[in-house]
């Protein structure tokens, strides 16, 4: 549950605390708590225009100059003005739904469905209140503020909060000693520390704690155990288990039922003989990692690590080797987010895959790596093969992805961090029969304004998808590109 939801629910010691509790039982039956009253900025409403269902019984107040930046920002076609109009659309549809008028405030339990139960109140009188000298009142930000005042007179016994994404909104409200709170229903995780890794050391006794009623056999090559426990029963499908020590384990979670689980042993690509593309795992997640990336029963995998972790060198090299040696996928498709990290650098010529090529630079390094290891063949043997190679690559932007399906493609999502929850969706959607999609990130690297580590969309779908039996995750915590990139991820 957000910050924002914590607060506004979160009961408060009643004036009475030291009266006996009939009495006080008795006076809160009379004079219930009055529900909070939240005052939107314009920027909520724009980041999330379903934020005016999620604040559960709480009234809400839209000042007017909020709906006149709305008006302001309608116009083009970025996520910001898309979300603008649907905000406008959204308050139209509940203003038009009211049949008693706007002037007590309308309803949201109807328009909800059921998940707003407070009251919408929009601004139907001039307001006219006296700001301090260096607050200007033609900023619209201060008329907000403005409104805040006024309300906080007109409702003394209530808590009026203003609600903002604007960091600096909220440090003049609290400056003229107004209460202000972010916007966080956005959020999938409070603390990034928090998301889920996709790994579990399993304890030094585990198998002395869980060996009752355990089965055990070989399937295949594999081994299989089914185990049941308190610690079995937090496990969740797909979930990696690992114990070092003189007996070390790597397994994974195939089934849960109740308090029992299957574990079973994963193929080592540590071992040359098991390499792929002639890449190797250098450390027991990137071992996890390839598990996941070569099953095919495994339709969506997210990687997350810092620089230098091989979550683009792992994909590419299983990749490339389910579309040009197993055939299991016709080719590789390659995105990213174009968001530049310094100035942009402007206009650039060609087709779509020559506009692409710029931005997929990181494409281009593995791909001579991999090329390395190609096999022998001199210069006419590599030059063969990385014409191949570069056959079966397809780079697309994301500019063009909505109403596409692909069949059969192992499509690469690179620099996911940097997408929004909607967007993530509209990617994930193209996938067709066969099609396995791959999302690759470092939260810790988000170039995207107004998104952070609880809100990214890469973040959204590890939390969403962890359990489902079609899907894994693995936070990469290993660098292993150089001494000096190792160093400089950790002291700078």
């Amino acid at each position: 549950m957000s910050a924002l939801r914590k607060s506004a629910t979160s009961p408060s010691l009643p004036a009475d605390a030291g009266e006996p509790a009939i009495k006080r039982v008795r006076r809160t039956r009379k004079a219930p708590a009055a529900c909070k009253l939240f005052v939107l900025d314009t920027n909520v409403l724009m980041h999330d225009p379903t934020s005016l269902y999620r604040f559960e019984e709480h009234d809400l107040y839209v000042p007017i100059m909020t709906l006149e930046e709305l008006d302001n920002n309608k116009k083009g076609t970025s996520e910001v003005a898309r979300n603008a109009r649907q905000a406008s659309r959204m308050l139209d549809e509940i203003v038009c739904a009211s049949e008693d008028g706007i002037a007590a405030g309308i309803a949201l339990e109807g328009p909800s469905r059921g998940q707003a139960t407070g009251r919408l109140h929009l601004q139907t009188e001039a307001i006219d209140i006296k700001l301090p000298p260096a607050l200007p009142t033609a900023r619209g930000d201060n008329q907000i503020l403005a409104v805040v005042m006024f309300l906080v007179d007109k409702h003394p016994g209530r808590e009026v909060i203003l609600v903002s994404k604007d960091i600096n909104m909220r440090i003049k409200a609290r400056a003229l000693g107004l209460a202000a709170q972010d916007y966080f229903n956005d959020k999938v995780l409070e603390d990034s520390d928090l998301l889920y890794t996709g790994t579990c050391e399993l304890p030094a006794d585990f198998w002395d704690s869980h060996a009752r009623g355990m089965q055990s056999w070989k399937e295949e090559g594999r081994s299989y155990y089914r185990v049941s426990g308190p610690l079995a029963a937090e496990m969740l499908v797909n979930e990696f288990v690992y114990q070092d020590g003189d007996n070390p384990l790597q397994a994974w979670v195939k089934e849960k039922e109740g308090r029992s689980a299957l574990i079973e042993t994963l193929t080592d690509y540590s071992h040359h003989k098991n390499n792929v593309w002639g890449i190797t795992a250098r450390n027991r997640e990137q071992n996890f990692a390839l598990n996941l990336l070569m099953n095919p029963e495994i339709d969506f995998v997210t990687l997350l690590g810092q620089a230098g972790t091989g979550k683009t060198l792992l994909t590419l090299a299983a990749g490339l080797t389910q579309v040009l040696e197993s055939k299991r996928y016709s080719e590789i498709i390659m995105t990213r987010v174009t968001v530049p990290v310094g100035e942009d650098i402007g206009f650039l010529p060609g087709t779509e895959e020559e506009k692409m090529a710029p931005w997929m630079g990181a494409l281009e390094d593995n791909l001579d790596v991999l090329n390395g290891t190609a096999g022998e063949g001199g210069d006419w043997g590599r030059a063969a093969t990385r014409d191949l190679i570069r056959s079966r690559i397809k780079i697309k932007s994301l500019n063009f992805m909505r109403g596409r399906t692909f069949l059969n493609k192992f499509l690469i999502i690179d620099e996911a961090q940097n997408l929004t929850p909607k967007q993530m969706k509209t990617l994930i959607t193209r996938a067709g029969p066969g099609t396995k999609v791959v999302c690759m990130g470092n939260i810790a690297q988000i170039d995207t304004p107004y998104l952070t580590e609880g809100s990214s969309g890469l973040t959204f779908v590890v939390d969403r998808f962890k359990g489902w039996a079609h899907s894994g995750h693995i936070t990469l915590q290993r660098g292993e590109r150089s001494r000096l990139a190792d160093h400089a991820a950790e002291v700078l």
